[in-house]
């Protein structure tokens, strides 16, 4: 299977305008209901310090970047969606929250170029890309991860993104691959679905990519 010409969300979210309406319901659904949505989150969570920087790339409706939050972590949430964003922004105000492409994101402090101490990416989020846009994302990525930092990203197998790929796409964005496993869980690596550690293979370089200013959340 190729990389998809298009973003797979615009077009699905173009066909079907409550397509996102139904995403962001689905998983307060399955929350209601006592399902465990968190396991991505837990893992993060074990492997940062308290209070850490954590960007959440494509966010969707927070799930992830929620939970972190709620353990004390300062997130940042990032998504095309204006409509998932706005949903993020009520059900889980202690992160912050932002509309952006990954693929042209550029978080600003007052200090410079916004750091994170980890950058995750879980929902399948790097298939939904275009073929155009897998390095620029990983590349604005590895701009945003600070010196020593780690990411974590996770995607299923048979969408178009095949694991070769995504190595070759990661090196030449800037980044290693320190690990592979099969699940979330931290299960022994398959070809069904990946889950990969990622740190700086070189020092970051500057870019001239758009910029969407960050203030600190209301207490």
């Amino acid at each position: 299977m190729s990389a998809p010409e298009v973003n797979v969300w615009k077009t699905v979210t173009s066909q079907n305008p409550n397509h996102a309406v139904n995403y962001a319901q689905r998983w307060r659904t399955l929350e209601q209901a006592g399902h465990d949505i968190h396991g991505e989150a837990r893992l993060i969570d074990a492997l940062t310090k308290r209070e850490s920087r954590i960007l959440d790339a494509g966010c969707g409706s927070g799930r992830l970047g929620g939970y972190l939050a709620r353990r004390g972590h300062q997130v940042i949430g990032l998504d095309l969606d204006p409509y998932l964003i706005s949903v993020a922004q009520e059900d889980h105000p202690s992160a912050q929250w932002v509309t952006g492409d990954l693929a042209t994101f550029q978080l600003q402090t007052d200090s410079g170029l916004a750091q994170f101490d980890h950058i995750v990416s879980a929902g399948n989020v790097m298939t939904f890309l275009a073929g155009s846009e897998r390095v620029p994302s990983l590349t604005r990525m590895r701009e945003h991860l600070a010196p020593g930092g780690r990411m974590t990203i996770g995607f299923g197998a048979g969408r178009g993104y095949e694991i070769d790929d995504f190595e070759a796409d990661a090196q030449e964005a800037g980044l290693k691959l320190d690990a592979r496993f099969g699940t979330w869980q931290l299960a022994p690596a398959s070809d069904e679905f990946f889950v990969l550690f990622l740190s700086h293979a070189q020092r970051p370089l500057p870019n001239e990519a758009a910029t969407y200013s960050i203030t600190p959340p209301r207490s």
